[in-house]
This record gives structure tokens, C-alpha cells and sequence, in this order.
């Protein structure tokens, strides 16, 4: 399960990256910048670690222009309990790291 997770998130990251590639004019610059992207909790799952310490993740279905990627991401206790599957959330992104997840207001 954990093989498949990891392949998961490696997968999903090479998928944001080719988009924000193919989208990007920053022609020779590093990094890939700040994004803010409309996106759905599709899944959550946690993993106890050796110490017993639990580990969040949190995925996440977004639109990024015309594509649609699978994104998974290690969240925080409260950001996993506060938003559950289906939750309509804008996820703030420097450099293809989460910075920020806020629920949209309906």
C-alpha cells in the first residue's frame, strides 16, 4: 500500500510539472511559481509512522487551464479533518509545494 501510494504522488507530481511546463512562457527560469488552482478532495488517508506518529494526505482533483491532474499532498491534522471528500477547496502552490488550502464559498 505505502509502494502504491508513493508511486501515487510521484505520478501525479511528474503530471503537474509536465503541465506547468507545457503552460509555462518562463522560458530558462527556475521553479515553478505561484499558482492558485480550483480543486476537489477526492481522497484522504493517513499512515502511522515508525514512532507511531500519523502522517496526513490529502488528494486533491484540479483544473490547471485546460487539463485536469491528480494531485496528493501531505496535509496537517486540522487541514485533514476540516476538509473531507467532495470538499470544493482553491489550493495555493509555490514552486508545486501546497501552501495553502481554503474551502470556496458557495
Amino acid at each position: 500500500m505505502k509502494r502504491t501510494t508513493r508511486i501515487a504522488a510521484v505520478a501525479a507530481l511528474a503530471t503537474v510539472l509536465l503541465c506547468s511546463c507545457a503552460s509555462s512562457g518562463a522560458g530558462g527560469k527556475s521553479g515553478a511559481g505561484y499558482r492558485t488552482l480550483d480543486a476537489v478532495v477526492t481522497d484522504r488517508r493517513t499512515e502511522a509512522g515508525p514512532t507511531g506518529q500519523m502522517t496526513y494526505y490529502m488528494g486533491f482533483e484540479a483544473k490547471d487551464g485546460d487539463a485536469t491532474a491528480h494531485l496528493v499532498y501531505e496535509v496537517t491534522r486540522d487541514q485533514y479533518l476540516r476538509n473531507p471528500e467532495g470538499t470544493h477547496v482553491k489550493l495555493s502552490l509555490a514552486d508545486n509545494q501546497l501552501r495553502e488550502i481554503r474551502r470556496e464559498s458557495n
